[in-house]
């Protein structure tokens, strides 16, 4: 079994390593050749959660799990609060042949996926970037959406305003400028919008939002989670990375609940990608990408992570 430790990572899996493996995977799963298992969640009291992911890629020979989940009191630690490790297997005899540090993987994936639903689904004159969220993760998502969009500006709003200068120098150092806004008028502006937010109630509205927006709402993935007025969903067209996470634990979680929409209104995106779906049909539709976050994707990231390991010999074996 090879261990890759989370110290090695960073030199390992590019934004670009990231996107092929998840786009590949969305491929996988739209094709019926990869499928994710239930997930697995468990509050520990305190704020803490912990939890799994799952799954099986026969295309790209992959089985395992994630485990790990979110310990607010790791910050005065000195450690990330979110804290996972990927585990793979053999598909054919089960035995283990990975262990892998997956805290930067998982901010690198939930980016990437963030980005393929960027380059699918947003108009391709797209020039006015929208951020909502301004914590950890949302400087990888700039960065990503920014390889797949020639954007002009970056807007953004956080319910902590103290936080928004760090995101700003993310922009500075893509050379975008960056202005901190209302998110009215964020809406009005923004011709992409991601949401990146543990909000437990919505701070986008339907009306915040305009003909031709495209929307990557990357936060929910718990029951409870909300990031956008269910309404919104009711007049967009709703793609998401695995529909059956969308309706039970990410954000189209609230308009099921609410009839606004039924789970046929759903697409994954992966149809999107092998073609068997159109993805947008016009410059006024408003789309909108349901980021759950599924297992899969820590197994394709950490699989290629693996790869890279070995062939740098930064890999350590274990006779397990």
């Amino acid at each position: 079994m090879y261990v890759v430790p989370e110290k090695e990572i960073a030199s390992l899996i590019t934004d670009d390593a990231a996107f092929k493996a998840v786009e590949a995977v969305f491929a996988s799963m739209a094709r019926g050749d990869a499928y994710n298992f239930p997930v697995v969640r468990e509050a520990l009291g305190e704020g803490r959660q912990y939890g799994f992911k799952s799954g099986l890629d026969r295309a790209g020979a992959n089985l395992g799990v994630k485990a790990g989940g979110y310990f607010p009191g790791n910050a005065d630690k000195g450690i990330t609060n979110h804290q996972s490790t990927v585990y793979l297997f053999d598909p054919e005899t089960g035995r283990p042949t990975a262990m892998v540090g997956g805290n930067l993987l998982t901010a690198l994936r939930t980016a990437a996926a963030s980005a393929i639903s960027i380059d699918r689904l947003a108009r391709k004159g797209a020039k006015v970037l929208g951020m909502v969220g301004a914590g950890h993760q949302a400087a990888f998502q700039l960065r990503a959406a920014a390889k797949v969009r020639n954007f002009d500006r970056v807007v953004a709003w956080n319910l902590h305003p103290d936080m928004l200068p760090t995101l700003g120098k993310v922009a500075t150092e893509l050379g975008l400028p960056f202005e901190a806004v209302s998110l009215e008028g964020l809406g009005a502006q923004s011709d992409v919008i991601i949401t990146i937010t543990s909000s437990p109630a919505a701070s986008l509205m339907d009306a915040h939002i305009r003909a031709g927006t495209h929307l990557a709402c990357m936060g929910t993935d718990t029951i409870g989670k909300q990031e956008v007025e269910p309404a919104l969903l009711a007049r967009a067209s709703i793609f998401t990375d695995e529909v059956a996470q969308s309706i039970t634990l990410g954000e189209a979680q609230h308009a099921i609940a609410q009839g606004l929409i039924k789970e046929s209104d759903i697409t994954a995106l992966g149809e999107v990608i092998e073609g068997t779906h159109p993805g947008r049909k016009s410059d006024d539709e408003i789309t909108l990408f349901d980021g759950t976050g599924v297992g899969l994707q820590d197994l394709a990231v950490a699989a290629a992570a693996v790869d890279l390991a070995v062939s740098k010999g930064v890999a350590t074996y274990v006779d397990f």
